[in-house]
């Protein structure tokens, strides 16, 4: 089994603040993905963690979300498939990431 995707992203924007960005980020990724062809089958939070699941062409992620104080720590459980493309999904969860915590 492939090792989990990590991403960090650091932000100055308090636990709240950054918590209340991501809920209304999931919002607009649901409806994105939807677009996409990608159904989001799990997205539930746990204090300040949310739980997410999604599946595409028969292949399911899972994966949390870890609000912090001073960073937002991603892991994504990857399908061996999807893995041979971490680096890819890595790099762009991380831009969209920054940009959800640091626009104002």
């Amino acid at each position: 089994m492939p090792k989990p995707l990590i991403v960090d992203i650091p932000h100055d924007l308090g636990r709240d603040e950054a918590k209340r960005r991501l809920e209304h980020g999931t919002d607009q990724a649901r409806a994105f993905l939807a677009k996409s062809g990608i159904t989001v089958d799990q997205l539930a939070w746990t204090g300040d963690r949310l739980d997410f699941g999604v599946s595409a062409m028969a292949q399911k992620v899972a994966g949390t979300i870890d609000v912090g104080a001073e960073s937002v720590r991603l892991e994504v459980k990857l399908p061996f498939l999807l893995a041979l493309f971490a680096e890819k999904i890595q790099k762009v969860a991380s831009k969209e990431g920054n940009l959800l915590l640091t626009k104002k």
